[in-house]
């Protein structure tokens, strides 16, 4: 089992940078890919970005690419996700995504809000 703890959220402006991060219960060493998924209200849950730990290779959607990016920390069990020239389509729950072997998980999200 693998819990998922995101943090970092927040109501900001439009532009500027937050990070978001997640916090795995277990090493994540041991984790196949791990990523970001946002919903925003009334709208299907989306790709933001993976990684594939080992090698570190990473998936972003177009609506991301050039803006965040996405990192890790296998010293702390942390994913990050670095977002830059926020804009108010950016408003959304931000969920961490871990896949172990054959097994998919979830943390609750976190809540980021961009106001123009």
């Amino acid at each position: 089992q693998v819990q998922l703890v995101e943090s970092g959220g927040d109501l900001v402006h439009s532009g500027g940078s937050l990070r978001l991060s997640c916090e795995a219960s277990v090493s994540i060493c041991g984790i196949t890919v791990m990523g970001w998924y946002r919903q925003a209200p009334g709208k299907q849950r989306e790709l933001v970005a993976t990684m594939t730990l080992m090698s570190s290779t990473t998936n972003y959607s177009d609506s991301a690419k050039d803006r965040f990016t996405i990192s890790k920390d296998t010293t702390k069990n942390m994913l990050y996700l670095k977002m830059h020239n926020r804009r108010p389509a950016d408003t959304a729950v931000y969920h961490c995504y871990a896949l172990r072997t054959t097994n998919a998980y979830w943390g609750q999200g976190t809540q980021v809000t961009v106001s123009s």
